[in-house]
Parts: C-alpha cells; structure tokens; sequence
C-alpha cells in the first residue's frame, strides 16, 4: 500500500531534496574509472550468465560478489536473507547512508540464445531438474552494481557519507519455497528482515532494471508508480466424482470452475473503480480429471493479479475470497481459495526521482526519458521503497540499430542484454550516490 506522510515533512524532504538537486555536477574522475573497470565489468557479467543460479541457491554468485567486494576493502555481510550479501562502504567526506541494489537470481527457462556464454546450467527447483537462464538481466544487475562498488571504492575519499550495497536473492521467486508456502519471508523480505536497510540505517534505496526493447545506453524513469502489484492465487474446488454420463449423480467441479474464472473478471470490470488505474486477473494453470468419461472430484487452478493502484489492489484482494465461495456454493460445490502476497505497487518517492534527475542526465547525456505510464511487470524492490524512499529506473538493453519492437522480452529464452550497456548502468549507480541530495545537507 502506498504510504502517506504529513505534509510539513513531506515538505521539508521535498524542499531539502529540491535545494540540493541543482547543484549535481559530473566528478572529472567518473568517466575514466567507469571505463577502467567497464572490461572487468563485461568479464563478470559473462561469467555470472555462463553460471546462472535460481533464487536462494545462489551460492557461487554470493561466493564471487563477496570476493570482489573484500578485495576492494569494503564491509562485507553474507547470509542475509539466506544467500544475500551486503556490503557497507564508507566514505571520507560526511554525508547520509544510502542503498544500491541488484538481484542475482536466475529463471527456469532453456537458453536458445546461441551466445558465446550461453547457459547449459541445470538446477532444482522443488524437487524437479530445469534449465537454468539469466532471462531477466539479473547478471547485469549484479556485475554492474560491483563495477560500481569498485568505482566508489577506489574514490572513496571524495564520497560523502555510507554506501550500501544490496545483493539481493530470489527475486524471481526461491527454487526451495514453494510459491504458496506463506510462512516463509524470501528475497527483499528476507533481506530486510535480516536488517539489509538498519546497519547502518538507510535513507534512501535505488536500483537499474535492464530493459529489451528499449535502447542500449538510454535511461527511463518516472515519478509515482512505476510497477505493478503482484499476488497469486490458488483454487481448489471439490465436487463429486461420477461417470461422465451421468452428471446428475454427482456435483461437476469443472463447470463450477469455469463459472468461477468468467466471475473473477468482473472484479476488473465491474467492481473496481478504473478511473484510478488498471487491474488484470488471469488463470494461468487449471487441471483436473483423469479420464475423458469421468467427473473428477476436484479441480484446481493458479493465477496471477495485477494491479498499478494500492485500492484496486485492495479492493480485489477484498472482494475475491466472497465471490469465488458464491459462486462455487452456487453449483454446489466447496472453494478453497489461497491468495499470496508477491509484491506492492513500486512507488517511486516524487520528490527523490525529481532530485535525481539530474544525475540520471550525468550518468546518460541527451539519453535520459520520462516513461508516460507505470510499465506492466513487479519487482519486490517495492519492499524497500515502502521503508525508505526509493527511486527505481529503467536502462536499454537492445542495441539502437535494431527494430526495439522485435527484441525478445525479459524471461524469453531469446532474451539477451547489450554489453555495451554496462558502463552506463555503472555510471548511474555513480552518480546517485555521489549526487544524493540528503537531509543532511540542507541549505
């Protein structure tokens, strides 16, 4: 749910972060230290996406992000939030503590890239062996963030304040959490339930998500919502088995099933207010029966929801659990209905996205563009932007000569990232941290 503020202090952080954010000027040094490390960076992220670990297994990523961080002389925390890794850099000058984070995790899914460095990784994920691929850009994530580390590191006498850094697993979802098992906290939960944001406290949070089909080098932003909500839910509907000629001798759970999924629609268009932003619910699994002439007992599907508005959000979450024991009571059959709580709307703070422009303009010149409207996709960043205000940009993956509308999308396994994107996804961890305007540095 978004948060809210009074408006005194909204005032005063919006007032601190306006009056410092025009003074943001490119260091002469972060050019040439973002080119020396840009071939090292390049290096790593190939190594990370030859070697793709799923969520919560990411053993060796942790192993290597801990190595790079300690050979640069920076604070390292592992285990945080099972296989994260923390590391806490401070810096010469006096100033406020601020966060930079990357996933590490990998997806399920069969490589057909044909890259030099592709993928032939295998895993298991709950109990079953997959293939293994970097199809979300999380390899980018990681190897830029630590070309960043070092910058910062080797400067670290001209940095003001704390640094951060956030190496996040299981973004995508933990390969040993079943994705209905509510009692068990994964990825930006686990993270700052391990105290990721409290040691040292931190006051604001970014982070760079890489982007198909949007142009290599070029940087996407936009104030307020940016992501969508996540949340999942189960259905199992119990009826009674008969023979397939004989429906009225038993209670049929596959009509009632499909009654239920035509019913879940007019939550979108019918009870929740669509002047107020979008909301999608959508069955992605339904299985049931064994043979063509028997009326199984049971039937049970799977489906995502979401939603760009915390009160649409809401209202479905609200509304949904009454609508599906209605409808399956109605056919005379049982419901049992599990919703899961993925992630919030990703909020973007207005006033730090506003602040950060500029440097967002330093880290891409002439490249950097406001998104018209929150993008479809969630990202459990979300959980650190609800405890601190945080800013969330998007960078090109897709080199400028391409048709951007044929670029194989994030989770495709034909989904690859431009090398050459790297250095500015470095260049802009850089600069948020070195043109933050804390509250410290008021007037």
């Amino acid at each position: 749910m978004i948060r809210f503020c009074k408006t005194s202090l909204c005032l005063a952080v919006l007032s601190s972060f306006v009056a410092t954010a025009s003074h943001a000027a490119d260091a002469p040094w972060v050019d040439g230290a973002v080119s020396a490390v840009n071939q090292e960076v390049v290096d790593l992220r190939h190594t990370i996406h030859q070697h793709p670990e799923l969520g919560n297994l990411e053993f060796k990523t942790a192993a290597l992000v801990a190595e790079r961080l300690k050979a640069s002389n920076i604070e390292v925390r592992t285990g945080v939030g099972k296989t994260g890794v923390v590391g806490v850099l401070k810096g010469g000058l006096p100033g406020s503590v601020v966060a930079l984070r990357a996933d590490m995790d990998a997806l399920p899914v069969k490589e057909m890239t044909n890259l030099p460095f592709a993928s032939q990784a295998t895993s298991t994920r709950l109990g079953k062996s997959v293939p293994v691929m970097h199809a979300c850009g999380h390899d980018t994530h990681t190897a830029m963030l630590l070309g960043a580390a070092k910058v910062l590191a080797e400067h670290r006498d001209q940095v003001r304040g704390t640094v951060v850094f956030l190496f996040q697993p299981a973004e995508e979802g933990a390969a040993d959490v079943d994705e209905f098992q509510t009692d068990t906290l994964i990825g930006a939960q686990a993270m700052i339930r391990d105290g990721a944001l409290d040691s040292p406290k931190v006051e604001a949070v970014f982070g760079v998500h890489v982007m198909a089909g949007y142009p290599t080098g070029h940087l996407f932003y936009k104030s307020g919502t940016v992501l969508n909500s996540s949340d999942s839910f189960r259905i199992t509907v119990k009826g009674q088995q008969t023979h397939g000629s004989a429906p009225w001798s038993g209670v049929d759970p596959i009509v009632a099933s499909q009654g239920i999924i035509s019913g879940l629609q007019t939550l979108v268009s019918r009870r929740v207010d669509l002047t107020q932003g979008m909301g999608v619910i959508s069955v992605g699994t339904i299985n049931g029966g064994s043979a063509a002439n028997i009326i199984p007992e049971t039937v049970e599907m799977t489906g995502t929801i979401r939603t760009n508005n915390a009160d649409i959000r809401d209202t479905i979450l609200k509304k949904m659990p009454p609508l599906v024991n209605s409808i399956a009571s109605a056919y005379e059959t049982q419901a049992n209905l599990l919703l899961v709580n993925n992630a919030p709307v990703t909020t973007n703070d207005p006033a730090l996205t506003e602040a950060m422009i500029p440097a967002l303009e330093l880290a891409a010149p002439g490249k950097v563009e406001r998104l018209p409207a929150s993008l479809s996709p969630s990202e459990d960043f979300s959980y650190y932007a609800r405890k601190v205000p945080g800013l969330f940009v998007f960078l090109g993956a897709t080199p400028e000569g391409q048709d951007m509308s044929k670029a194989p999308n994030n989770h495709n396994p034909y989904f690859t990232a431009d090398d050459a994107t790297l250095a500015t996804g470095v260049k802009a961890h850089v600069q948020f941290v070195l043109n933050y305007p804390g509250r410290g540095q008021r007037g």
